[in-house]
């Protein structure tokens, strides 16, 4: 199978994570010929060091990655893909699909949509859509945590390896010294901080300074991390100590390397689409920031999400979770919310697991997602 994947960088990130990952697990795990478009490869080298944005055509991970520019190259019969792929609310040029619409044996095109916990996404999961000009109908694939949906990103072995190194101290100090954090297992709380600004932050930033246990807060790169150098000069250094708190800035790092992170980790704060699915592998205890939209239609989203994850939650721990991720989307303080969910985090993390075996019987989005390529071509050609 031959395949163009298309990616525009809309949040730095969360766009090319996901379609990164899809990209070489298409290539590795089921021997697609991938191609990926990318319109920042800029952004993209962040995740993956090796990407050089200057080129317009390179291979990483036997993936060719191709700088999607405002023209696009002349392409030839050669170029033909089986599968096309617009990812994530992008829009791919007219031009291309014209010239996809212009072979007999037609490209499969599938809309690869934002993940939802919504049950409207049950009736509109592999629906068509035929395009108003060009012979070409694209289909709707939603990932979801249902198998009425195409479900979630996930290697194989991924979680046995996560669980394996949240198992084992000797390789969680391996993983520490990797990062260069050689006191990393001195502290009884590490947390991971990756979330977009959040104007109440200082009451919980104190409160964590204050309690008896000592916490390791980690801070990924990005928007929050330029927000805490400005409340705390001293991280321009990269690290922050004040009494039991120790705030530290992480550089970006390879995806592999940011799931080891979550599996290392005892809470992790996620935002966006990409991370809170590998805080869900990790097993940990998690706080999922949701893309913020207008006139606080995230909030419904994320609820419909709660409602699915906490659906066999004991009463008090779904109360607390509930309340955490409210207050944090809502940019309030979390203090009282996060002592309690700090004090429930062995018994959310054994919550998380069943969970996370309730996700794993279900098949991966990858995988459900080559078996209905390969399903309608093999219809389409033989009814052609």
């Amino acid at each position: 199978m031959r395949c163009d994947l298309f990616c525009s960088v809309v949040d730095n990130f969360g766009d090319i994570g996901i379609c990164w990952r899809l990209a070489r697990q298409l290539q590795t795990e089921h021997q697609w010929q991938v191609t990926l478009w990318v319109d920042d490869l800029a952004s993209f080298q962040k995740i993956c060091h090796s990407v050089n944005p200057s080129l317009v055509s390179q291979l990483q991970h036997d993936v060719l990655v191709r700088h999607w520019t405002a023209v696009l190259p002349e392409l030839t019969a050669a170029d033909r893909p089986d599968v096309v792929i617009e990812a994530l609310a992008c829009t791919i040029p007219l031009s291309y699909l014209e010239w996809v619409a212009s072979f007999t044996d037609k490209a499969l095109w599938l809309n690869l949509e934002y993940l939802s916990a919504e049950d409207w996404v049950h009736g509109c999961h592999a629906l068509p859509s035929p395009h108003p000009q060009l012979p070409l109908q694209k289909y709707f694939f939603f990932p979801g945590f249902t198998v009425q949906t195409g479900g979630l990103l996930r290697e194989q072995g991924l979680v046995e390896t996560l669980t394996e190194l949240s198992g084992s101290a000797q390789l969680q100090q391996q993983f520490w010294q990797q990062l260069g954090l050689l006191d990393a297992m001195d502290y009884q709380q590490k947390i991971s901080l990756f979330a977009y600004s959040q104007a109440s932050i200082e009451p919980w930033l104190e409160q964590l300074a204050n309690a008896a246990q000592r916490s390791l807060l980690l801070v990924p790169q990005g928007q929050l991390a330029t927000d805490l150098t400005q409340l705390f000069s001293e991280l321009k250094t990269g690290r922050f100590d004040h009494k039991s708190l120790s705030i530290r800035i992480l550089d970006f790092m390879p995806q592999p390397m940011y799931d080891q992170l979550l599996a290392c980790c005892d809470i992790n704060f996620v935002r966006g689409e990409d991370s809170v699915i590998r805080a869900h592998w990790a097993g940990k205890a998690f706080i999922w920031q949701i893309y913020r939209q207008e006139e606080q239609a995230h909030l419904v989203k994320l609820q419909a999400f709660l409602d699915k994850y906490l659906q066999h939650a004991l009463e008090q721990q779904k109360a607390c979770i509930e309340k955490l991720h409210m207050a944090w989307n809502l940019e309030q303080d979390i203090s009282a919310e996060f002592a309690l969910f700090s004090n429930f985090s062995e018994q959310i993390q054994m919550h998380n697991k069943k969970w996370q075996e309730y996700l794993i019987q279900q098949q991966d989005l990858a995988s459900n997602l080559v078996r209905f390529a390969e399903n309608k071509l093999i219809m389409s050609r033989n009814f052609s």
